[in-house]
């Protein structure tokens, strides 16, 4: 069983919004944010909906989770992510300054580590690894399918 609160419970979280955007086509990544326990944000990848390469679940989630508080800055916000964000993502955390990002899996292609990751916040802490498995077999499983 999982614990309320714990990196597990949120990242399962974000995993449904991974498999929802999956359902509707998208690349499946899931994205939510937390303050205080609780979840104030939360968005897949909607890229393909609104025909926008920048509407990345990331993204979408800060800007949620900026309007819910009426802040731009949130350093008391946790961004969980079930890939490891993107350059462009990760750019957009600097800017809002999180304080935290929990991922689950790598992306050794595009995600942020393989150029820096000096793109974070100097406040910003990272989590890497959190349903590692689970965050990877859902992406896998879509572009393998996308491939057949």
């Amino acid at each position: 069983m999982t614990d309320f609160f714990s990196d597990e419970y949120f990242m399962k979280e974000a995993l449904k919004l991974a498999k929802e955007g999956l359902n509707n086509g998208e690349v499946p990544v899931g994205a939510i944010v937390v303050c205080n326990n609780q979840i104030i944000a939360k968005a897949h990848n909607l890229t393909e909906t609104l025909n926008d390469v920048t509407a990345h679940a990331e993204i979408l989630a800060l800007t949620s989770a900026a309007n819910h508080l009426g802040a731009k800055y949130l350093p008391d916000c946790t961004l969980y992510v079930t890939v490891e964000p993107c350059i462009m993502c990760a750019g957009a955390s600097y800017w809002s300054q999180i304080g935290r990002i929990v991922y689950g899996t790598s992306d050794e292609k595009r995600g942020f580590t393989t150029v820096t990751s000096n793109i974070l916040h100097p406040k910003t802490t990272v989590t890497s690894g959190i349903l590692k498995d689970e965050s990877a077999k859902i992406l896998k499983d879509f572009f393998y399918s996308v491939r057949k």
